[in-house]
């Protein structure tokens, strides 16, 4: 019988050097369409990491 190694075998397995990985690239949303933040001058790029996430709570209209 044939068994398929499960994921946390697999990752065990496979070690990358730092010179094989390849860096990710972050996309975000400016006035209505997408951009690398790669592509953003400092100023931009120190506005981007200002950001901050939330979730907005439901309001219940009576």
């Amino acid at each position: 019988m044939n068994h398929m190694p499960t994921a946390d075998a697999l990752e065990s397995l496979i070690v990358l050097k730092d010179e094989e990985r390849q860096p990710c690239e972050i996309w975000t949303r400016v006035m209505g369409y997408h951009r690398p933040v790669s592509s953003f001058n400092h100023g931009k790029k120190g506005e981007f990491l200002e950001r901050v996430c939330f979730n907005e709570t439901r309001v219940r209209l009576d």
